[in-house]
This record gives C-alpha cells, sequence and structure tokens, in this order.
C-alpha cells in the first residue's frame, strides 16, 4: 500500500486562511495557529454586527425624526402616534431622508398631524 503524504493540502488549507487575515497585525497576519482563531472571532463579530447595524440605524433615523418634529414643537412619540391615527404609512427612514433633504416636505406631513 502506498504512503499518503499530507502536505500539500495542508499547505493549500494555511494558504487559504493566511490570504483571509491579510491586513490584520502583528501574528495575526502571519501565524497559522493565531490567524485561525483571528478569522473565527472576526466571523463571529461581523455575523453580530450585521444585525447590530440594523438597530443602531434605526436610532439614528429616530435621533433626525425627533431633531425635525422638535423643531415644530412637536415630540416624537406624538408625531409618531399622529402618524398612526391619520393612518399615514412612511417608515422611519424615509422621516430620516424627508427631515434632512426635504424639510419643506416634512412640516407639510407634521401640520397634517397636528
Amino acid at each position: 500500500m502506498s504512503r499518503v503524504k499530507r502536505g500539500v493540502m495542508v499547505k493549500k488549507r494555511h494558504k487559504k486562511l493566511l490570504k483571509l487575515t491579510k491586513g490584520y497585525r502583528h501574528t495575526r497576519k502571519n501565524l497559522v495557529k493565531v490567524a485561525k482563531q483571528a478569522t473565527f472571532k472576526a466571523g463571529t463579530q461581523a455575523y453580530r454586527d450585521r444585525r447590530n447595524k440594523k438597530r443602531e440605524f434605526r436610532r439614528l433615523w429616530i435621533v433626525k425624526v425627533n431633531a425635525a418634529v422638535r423643531a415644530e414643537g412637536l415630540t416624537y412619540s406624538k408625531f409618531i402616534k399622529g402618524l398612526k391615527d391619520k393612518k399615514i404609512d412612511l417608515d422611519r427612514k424615509i422621516l430620516a431622508d424627508l427631515a434632512v433633504n426635504n424639510p419643506e416636505e416634512l412640516k407639510k406631513i407634521i401640520e397634517k398631524v397636528k
């Protein structure tokens, strides 16, 4: 029976791993054992933060809408309640965009809510 040497596949696997850690600092980019841990941790953080990004953007939209609405003498919660009562279906992303780019359009909506 012939002997199997696995050096080629190990080298291939290591090169693939080190390619993923390009740009990391110190030993995390060139030592296989440390690079493996670094990619694992980076992957878990990337997975987590893809979900957190959605929360962060929603918080940012709420801050923008709140600032624009308070300038008109209304609070954010009363404004959102008014939108729901008047059956105006605009999400926070659109409202935040209006607050930044078209404040006069947002003022019209605020007047309808008042």
